[in-house]
């Protein structure tokens, strides 16, 4: 990239992190350092203030940079994340967010403790959670070191170690200083950055191809090197069974993951109500809805207008796809117009990333706090204190998704995304269903739960292609891979709706009828929400 590209991006990127960090500054002289406004912002943010949050929360790198670059490298195939990302907020309307709201205070762990032993039910959701967290973190780490490597020219090692450390540090700040208020209103000013840039890219798009998808579908297998084969089913899940079976592991995980997402879960904690929970969804699924039929715009539009083997040259994961779109739509490299476009987009794509990872970072702050450290210290621990507490976790767990970033910097962050998804379908969505459903429901099988679908789905990635045993793992040069498949989803879901079964099934104690009758009359009602 050009000096004047450096420049311009640099100066856009300073501009919206001095801006989010005035808003964390203005925001943290207005706070009283409760835990009611530490992690749920006060619960006064309007269901459209809330549903864009929720979008800003979701729609990630994983979404803008990711998505689009596995569409310009495999066509169809790709298009199953976009699928599943939307299909996701179905189940989360459906079956979680007013429930959810109802029963819980701040974090997942609240709503299964509600009517189990809390201790034991309290340490497994908070290690799921953080699990989870710090996963989602990685992929977010990725795509930032991706974005800022390209801009200052190539694949500099340096320039992806010292992004990841700055994009760490920062959501330590924004965490700690600000807490949920000023996370939403970080997310709440991303989403509408993306959407705006989204937007622009996608009627750019089909301004070139004169508004004809078909064409631009032509010339897209035309370019990638594949032919027809680019559009049709099997380019990357194709062939033997593993691939097929890869496939529909990644559709359980991206359909059924985003019900178990703690940074997700944690947003309907915002709002007043079980009612404004639910239009949040509402908003965010018309803004989410319609980002992600623009990503298989800009992806196809990638592989027509660039090539696949020049996105696959910049970034072997595809992960700079939108960037470089967006140089060529604007004049290309060297034009104004180009150097313009490319800065605005990739300042946009660095904003996503920063509201993202403070969101995910408050989340798993907060289970480590109110979860893990209030559980072991329930008598003693005051709200400030575990405010206290819930700081100084974000830090540490900055730490290891920076660790983590650096080393898993040449994966795809959609991929990366999907094996958090696989993990919090596996280990959350289970409890949380059979906390909210299952009358008969015990302490033991809620445990198991939990680490029924933890502990395997966390084996399997261990001990699959996506760690060694291939050559674009994380140690290419060594193999110790068991299991075939790179998503575990297919085989750890099962295994965590198992194992709540069994432990429930296995136990010892009776369940407490009451308990749950009062749950669910708070669940379906709002009766004596909090």
């Amino acid at each position: 990239m050009t000096g004047d590209h450096q420049t311009l991006a640099l100066l856009l990127f300073s501009a919206f992190v001095a801006a989010t960090l005035a808003i964390t500054t203005w925001v943290s002289r207005n706070r009283h350092g409760s835990a009611e406004e530490f992690y749920a912002g006060g619960r006064l943010f309007s269901p459209m203030e809330n549903g864009f949050a929720i979008a800003g929360d979701y729609m990630s790198a994983a979404s803008f940079l990711g998505i689009s670059g596995l569409i310009a490298l495999f066509g169809y195939d790709g298009m199953l994340y976009s699928v599943g990302f939307l299909v996701a907020w179905l189940v989360v309307l459906l079956l979680v967010a007013e429930l959810v709201r109802n029963c819980g205070r701040f974090t997942l762990a609240d709503v299964v403790a509600s009517r189990m032993s809390e201790r034991p039910v309290r340490i497994a959701s908070g290690t799921s959670s953080v699990t989870v967290s710090v996963l989602y973190l990685v992929a977010q780490m990725v795509g930032a070191g991706s974005l800022v490597a390209l801009l200052l020219g190539g694949s500099s090692d340096v320039a992806r170690t010292w992004t990841v450390i700055g994009v760490g540090a920062l959501m330590v700040i924004y965490v700690s200083l600000g807490g949920m208020r000023a996370t939403t209103w970080i997310q709440i000013v991303k989403a509408v950055l993306l959407m705006a840039g989204a937007v622009t890219l996608t009627v750019l798009v089909m301004v070139r191809f004169h508004g004809d998808f078909n064409q631009l579908l032509v010339s897209a297998a035309d370019r990638s090197g594949h032919g027809k084969d680019f559009l049709s089913p099997g380019l990357k899940y194709g062939g033997g069974w593993i691939a097929r079976f890869d496939f529909i592991s990644l559709g359980l995980a991206l359909v059924l993951g985003t019900a178990g997402l703690p940074h997700i879960l944690s947003r309907f904690y915002t709002v007043p109500t079980a009612r404004a929970a639910r239009r949040s969804v509402v908003w965010s699924i018309g803004l989410i809805g319609s980002f992600y039929l623009m990503t298989i715009v800009l992806g196809f539009g990638a592989a027509a207008i660039l090539g696949s083997d020049a996105v696959r040259t910049s970034n072997a994961a595809g992960n700079t796809a939108v960037p470089l779109l967006a140089l060529n739509l604007g004049g290309g490299a060297g034009s104004t117009g180009g150097t313009v476009l490319f800065a605005v987009v990739a300042a946009i794509a660095f904003a996503t990333i920063l509201a993202v990872v403070a969101g995910i970072t408050l989340a798993s702050s907060a289970s480590v706090a109110h979860d893990l450290y209030a559980s072991l210290r329930r008598k003693h621990a005051k709200q400030r204190s575990e405010v206290a507490v819930a700081r100084t976790a974000a830090a540490g767990i900055g730490a290891v998704a920076i660790a983590l970033g650096l080393l898993a910097r040449d994966l795809n962050v959609a991929f990366l995304v999907g094996l958090a998804f696989a993990v919090a379908a596996s280990a959350n969505l289970p409890v949380l269903l059979y906390s909210l459903f299952w009358r008969n429901f015990t302490t033991r099988g809620a445990v198991w739960s939990v680490y029924g679908g933890l502990i395997p789905a966390v084996l399997l990635v261990l001990l699959s292609p996506v760690v060694s045993g291939s050559p674009g793992a994380l140690f290419p040069g060594v193999d110790f891979q068991v299991f075939p498949l790179e998503n575990p989803g297919l085989v750890s879901i099962p295994l965590g709706f198992l194992a709540g079964w069994l432990g429930t099934v296995l136990s010892s104690e009776p369940p407490d009828r009451a308990k749950h009758a009062e749950t669910e009359v708070r669940s379906l009602t709002g009766a004596g929400a909090v």
